[in-house]
């Protein structure tokens, strides 16, 4: 084949792939096409046997530096909430209206690790609710004498996820047809040397928070389930 031949074909294929792309580009962000979300509405201050406590007496691991927050997310929600036997439950949600490449959100396997506490376990598990069964992941960290076990779970669109093969096929998925996904992390800790009893604990909280709220809410939280 002619050099100059050889040159047009891989122009026209370079063409062709550039324009194909920018034909799939996403531009149609899904968080447009249902009800606004804003989590400090959204989540009640009281449900269930748990109120929020207004003066924390527990400090909260921030995932990340402000700025970099600010950048991934849309909104976060922080809050530590108590039951009636005093026990203690620390609520944070991270929202982001853009679930892309650039826009990944943050896992506390990672975050935690970064403020310098130790990973000490990590196991994939279900959270049966109610309304179905929630995958998610528990780890325990540790600082010092402070154990922290953590149960959290992602939600990409509509589905939960565990293992970012699934989580990266549904932004594809959503990506090539033209949409922008949203992406929720929920995640409840308590400081706990009891593990198996904190992990108890925390499902009954996340049962009674979900339980609490508004149907469509609802199934943004827990993957539309």
């Amino acid at each position: 084949m002619k050099p100059l031949l050889r040159n047009c074909l891989l122009l026209v294929l370079m063409l062709s792939a550039s324009a194909l792309a920018l034909s799939i580009r996403p531009t149609q962000k899904i968080a447009a096409l249902g009800p606004a979300i804003d989590l400090g509405t959204i989540i009640p201050r009281e449900f269930g046997d748990w109120r929020e406590e207004q003066h924390n007496f527990v400090q909260m691991v921030d995932p990340q530096q402000k700025e970099v927050i600010d950048r991934i997310y849309t909104q976060t929600l922080s809050r530590t909430y108590v039951n009636s036997k005093g026990y203690r439950i620390m609520l944070a949600i991270a929202y982001g209206d853009d679930q892309r490449d650039s826009m990944q959100i943050h896992y506390p396997e990672v975050c935690y690790p970064a403020q310098g506490f130790l990973l000490k376990n990590k196991e994939k598990g279900d959270l049966i609710t109610e309304g179905g069964i929630i995958p998610v992941v528990r780890i325990l960290t540790s600082l010092g004498q402070r154990d922290e076990p953590i149960t959290y779970w992602t939600v990409v669109g509509d589905t939960v996820f565990q293992g970012g093969l699934q989580k990266k096929l549904a932004e594809m998925r959503y990506g090539l047809n033209g949409k922008i996904p949203d992406g929720m992390l929920i995640r409840i800790s308590s400081i706990d040397s009891d593990t198996e009893e904190a992990y108890e604990i925390q499902a009954n909280f996340a049962n009674q928070m979900l339980a609490a709220l508004a149907p469509g809410y609802r199934h943004k939280i827990n993957g539309n389930l």
